[in-house]
Parts: C-alpha cells; structure tokens; sequence
C-alpha cells in the first residue's frame, strides 16, 4: 500500500503562480493542494516551508547509451543521476547499439526501463533508411515520438536523402524530433578545417558545425514539415539566426512547429572552450555569447517552447583525446535544474518561466498524459528546492557512470533536497532510493 505524505507549506510554483500551501499524495498521485489539509489517516508529513515545489522536469531529449554503449552511462546509473537533478521523466533517442529502428528493438529498452529505471521514460523510434513500415505502426499514444537524424550521425540513422525525408514527414503517426545540421556543408568544413588545422583544439569546434550548417537543415525540416503538415520538433537550437523560423507564443497542444533549447548552449558560450576544451564539444556547438543571449531572449518571449539537456556521456579517456578524435556530448541531468536555478538568481529567468519550460511546456508538446502540473489528480511527480542552499560540482558528488561534469567546480546556490516519482521519494538529502522505479509514460494522440 502506497504511503501517504503531507508536503507541508511550501511554495509552490505552477502555471505562471507561486503560492504557499499544503500538498497532500495518495496512491501515488496528488490527492489535494490547499492550505491546512487534514486528514484521518495515517500520513507522513514534511515541512516544506522556506523550499519551493515544483513538478517534476520532463527531459525530452537524452542519451542513456543503453544497450550497446553502456562504458558510458545505461539507464540504471543515468535515471538516478536524472533523479537527484530533479527530473522525474525523461525521453530517450534511437542511437545506442543497435539502434532503436524496429518496434521490437524498441520494446526491448523499454523491457529494461521498466526493470532499472529510477524515473519515468519513453524511447523515440529512430529514423532508418529502410524502417518506413515500423514508423507507420508506431503507436503515437504509448511511444514520445520519432527521431530523426538530419545530419550528424552514423550508418543508418543518418537520413539527408530529401525524397524519403517527405515521405516520412507524411507518414510518421506522431511527432518528428530532429537533429538539425546539413550534413554536405558539416563534411565540407571538416574536411577542409583538419587539413588546415591538423591539431586544432576546442576553440574551433563552432566553425566545424557552423550556424549555416544549423540554419540550412533547421529551414528545410520547417518547410518540410509545413509542406506536409507533420508535427515537427526541432531539437537543440544554437543560433540566432534560427530563432526566425519559429512562431512566438501559441498553444503549445495545437502549436504545429515547436522548439528546444538545451541547457550548455544558454550556458556557455565560445569563450569557454579555451577552459573547458572538448568538455563543452557538443553537436550542434556552443556558439557565440550574442546567440546565448539571444536564446535566453527566445525562452522567455515564448520562440523557444522547451529546455532539455541532450545529456549524452562519454568516458573521460574519450573526452581527453585530441579534438578530432574526442566525441561529441556530455553529461547534463543531475545539474541541469541547478545550473536553471541559477540563472533565476541571475535574474535571466523567473522560476515560473523555468517550470513552464521544463515541466509544462514538455507535457503539453508531447501530450503527457497526467504529469508536468501540480494538479490535484495528476502524478506525483514533483521536486522540492532549497533557493538557498550551496553546493559545489565536484567527482565526489557526481552519479553519472562516466564520473565527470562539464560543471566541475561550479557552486551553484540551489540544491534539489527530494524528488518524488509517482508519490515515491526517489531522491532524498543526498540520498537515491534504490528500490523505487518509475513508469512508461504515456500519450494523448493530438
């Protein structure tokens, strides 16, 4: 029988609000928000004063590497990384090996979800050059959607082929996630960059993947997805230039074209790669501060609908090798709230705008069912924050498998003290719950 808890007099922050009160969770979801709840039943109770409340962030884009690449991370380790950072669900991509390109590969990752995972998921189907018929029997109301590689990836998830791109673009029963970046002018600058820079470092990385590459792949998949009224989603905007091929504002259930912006390009920006080199080498790159600026100006006017964090580790001996050998990604999900926290009390963002977009604006995307809100009768997924309690990133208190941070060294002032999973602490004082594990989560087809 599940416990039941009293989250006493916290401030909650939901929809554009936060306002002190009492929350209640039974069976797993919550049961009540109003002030002095009393109840006839046994209930734990935690003083929630001082701290504020939040639902849950819902990543909508990270890499697990499970099966195949788990030297780098696998769900078990990176869920519980997920948890201590305040994410309560997360959305999963196709390229780990092999790669999700079938129903049943699928079915496979979600088998060992189900076993290990810490917090909720769901896993995107990958794009192929010969899967069309796994991609018209997705189920859109049990699977977050379809991934397509427009560039930057490998073997047969990468699809620049424009003629099938349409065809998928019209057949695909649910949402197109993309990576953006045209792949023709991406070789062109690389090939040409490593003869005239054979040991360039770091500081090069946003010539190789250029705002063109970004702009000319980001502009096709937007008309494409105009051309055929797919619902499309475009991942990890890095540019300025971006910024003008999406809409402001709109209701984000009826929204046809939306966009994401990860944490490490509203972060970083090119100046840090002489300190932090091929820590912060990510595809798309982190590219100039005036971008930054201009994607925080984005989050807040509404252009960009959701903030993710494109968590995808690599083992340091990987990380440490010379430019053009050392991959792309990094690990993000334990400190990508706190690092959001923190540019709160910079004044970049008011916390309400950071749980629109984490938590709301990704459950409304992709049509989460019961999650995202603090709603009476929704899952209790939710996320208690001290705005005043430092900590420092260092190895000792890092849980990703891949033991690094590109924030080591970083004092933020917020910590997550305890995370809730469908009503269950996962995540409390330091400490992960083992046992606790979360769910599939689930759809409403638009």
């Amino acid at each position: 029988m599940d416990r039941s808890i009293i989250i006493r007099e916290a401030n909650l922050v939901n929809e554009g609000q936060i306002y002190v009160s009492d929350l209640l969770i039974r069976n797993g979801r919550i049961e009540k928000i109003q002030s002095g709840i009393s109840v006839s039943y046994r209930v734990d109770e935690i003083l929630g004063a001082g701290r504020y409340l939040l639902p849950g962030m819902i990543d909508d884009q990270v890499h697990f590497r499970e099966p195949g690449l788990t030297h780098k991370g696998d769900i078990a380790t990176e869920s519980r990384a997920a948890a201590a950072g305040g994410i309560t669900s997360y959305m999963e991509m196709p390229n780990t090996i092999p790669p999700a390109l079938t129903i049943e590969l699928l079915e496979e990752k979600y088998a060992r979800a189900q076993a290990v995972s810490a917090v909720n998921y769901s896993f995107f189907l990958g794009t192929g050059l010969d899967n069309l018929e796994h991609i018209k029997r997705m189920n859109p109301e049990q699977i977050c959607g379809l991934k397509i590689f427009m560039g930057s990836s490998t073997g047969n998830l990468l699809v620049d082929n424009a003629d099938y791109l349409e065809e998928v673009f019209r057949s695909a029963p649910s949402l197109i996630a993309t990576h953006c970046e045209h792949e023709p002018t991406v070789r062109a600058d690389l090939e040409r960059l490593r003869r005239e820079y054979p040991d360039a470092d770091a500081r090069i990385h946003p010539i190789a993947r250029s705002e063109a590459a970004c702009y000319a792949s980001s502009s096709f998949a937007v008309e494409l997805a105009k051309r055929t009224g797919a619902r499309l989603h475009i991942l990890h905007i890095s540019t300025e230039k971006e910024l003008s091929l999406f809409q402001r504002g709109g209701d984000l259930t009826q929204k046809q074209i939306t966009a994401e912006a990860c944490v490490h390009h509203i972060w970083f920006s090119e100046e840090d790669y002489e300190r932090k080199g091929n820590l912060i080498k990510w595809n798309p790159s982190i590219k100039k501060a005036s971008d930054r600026s201009s994607l925080q100006q984005a989050i807040r006017d509404g252009v960009i609908d959701v903030i993710a964090t494109d968590h995808a580790p690599h083992t340091m001996e990987e990380k440490a090798k010379p430019y053009w050998d050392a991959p792309s990604g990094g690990p993000l999900v334990q400190h990508a709230l706190p690092a959001l926290l923190e540019l709160v009390r910079e004044g970049v963002f008011t916390l309400p705008e950071i749980v629109h977009k984490t938590a709301h604006a990704p459950a409304l995307c992709f049509g989460v069912q019961e999650r995202g809100f603090l709603r009476e009768g929704y899952k209790a997924d939710l996320v208690l924050v001290n705005l005043d309690k430092p900590f420092t990133v260092h190895k000792s208190n890092i849980l990703y498998k891949c033991a690094w941070s590109p924030f080591e060294g970083q004092e933020f002032h917020s910590s997550i003290e305890k995370t809730w999973v469908n009503g269950e602490l996962v995540w409390s004082d330091g400490r992960i719950q083992d046992s606790v594990r979360g769910e599939r989560l689930t759809f409403s087809k638009k």
